[in-house]
């Protein structure tokens, strides 16, 4: 199995630049629930059930990339699928960026919003606080938006790349991740997406703006199902 860093981007995360967030028992770390569901293990195929117990509460489902543990009686751990995880070597032809804003605490609501009709399920009320946001405004709408999720010192995860159904099809979307991708060249850090294969027109505007598939990445969900 590789060692390469993006190959367990959760635990590394939170084992960086996200550290002092961390939930952390033993080889299993997570983020708080209220700002996003991933859970990362150091290592694969490793029983931790008393770590897991203490960060995943019944009710709770986590999410993890790439790395999973081995679960004894009374856990779930499913894979779910495949992401194709795509990175961008090099900085991309500038695209405009006049009317490109970052996004604070002042329009949290209209993230919230946007981000429920079309992101739902991992954008959470304080997902914000892993990194940078920035958005396009149509009068008061927020139209489109992306921002930075996990990372380490070296790498950025762009995410939350998504774009309000009344604004479809003005290049948003690619505006956005042309700014957010040079920004973090400009600073040193490698930009990096997941994505679903079942998502090809995201894939194909990724693709034609200089990102390339590194892998695919098994994404997994685990829960406490009981004795």
């Amino acid at each position: 199995m590789s060692d390469h860093i993006l190959d367990n981007p959760i635990w590394q995360s939170l084992s960086t630049r996200h550290r002092e967030l961390a939930l952390g028992q033993g080889d299993a770390a997570r983020y708080p629930a209220s700002i996003a569901p991933f859970l990362g293990v150091a290592r694969h195929g490793e029983a931790m059930d008393p770590s897991l117990a203490a960060l995943v509460p019944p009710g709770d489902t986590a999410l993890l990339l790439g790395r999973a543990p081995s679960v004894g009686p009374g856990w779930e751990l499913r894979h779910m699928t495949d992401l194709a995880q795509m990175i961008s070597p090099d900085p991309i032809a500038a695209a405009d960026a006049a009317d490109i804003v970052e996004l604070g605490p002042d329009q949290r609501d209209d993230v919230l919003a946007l981000t429920a009709l079309v992101y739902p399920h991992y954008f959470r009320p304080h997902t914000m606080d892993l990194g940078r946001y920035f958005g396009i405004y149509q009068g008061d709408r927020l139209a489109a938006m992306a921002g930075e999720r996990m990372g380490t010192h070296d790498y950025t995860e762009l995410s939350a790349i998504c774009t309000h159904p009344d604004f479809l099809g003005r290049g948003y979307a690619r505006r956005l991740l042309i700014f957010l991708s040079n920004d973090n060249h400009a600073r040193g850090r490698i930009p990096f997406l997941h994505v679903s294969h079942e998502n090809p027109r995201a894939i194909e505007l990724y693709e034609r703006n200089g990102y390339r598939l590194r892998r695919d990445i098994p994404f997994w969900s685990l829960r406490w199902v009981g004795e």
